[in-house]
């Protein structure tokens, strides 16, 4: 079975990428002083992106080495979303001290 490669032309790759500009910009404006954003809370929102880009060779290795999808792979998708959970408990422990 040959393995499949991603149609780079394809829309999911272009929306993904035009996405991180958005998501930026609101960590830039969540940051600002005057926001008044706690740390641990805009630390969580930044990590999310930790969690975005380790799912990248995830899914990469997934594809290579089981041919599935990240979805499918349950330990790299596991370890995947344990990055995600973090990620929620660092913004809800954030918001929590902020109140």
């Amino acid at each position: 079975e040959l393995l499949t490669v991603p149609d780079p032309s394809a829309p999911e790759g272009s929306v993904f990428a035009a996405s991180l500009f958005p998501y930026l910009a609101f960590l830039y404006f969540l940051s600002r002083p005057e926001n008044r954003c706690p740390p641990r809370a805009a630390f969580g929102f930044s990590f999310l992106l930790v969690f975005v880009f380790a799912s990248i060779p995830a899914a990469i290795a997934a594809q290579l080495c089981y041919n599935v999808t990240l979805s499918d792979c349950d330990w790299a998708h596991g370890l995947a979303e344990s990055l995600l959970t973090v990620t929620n408990l660092l913004i809800v422990s954030g918001m929590r001290d902020g109140l």
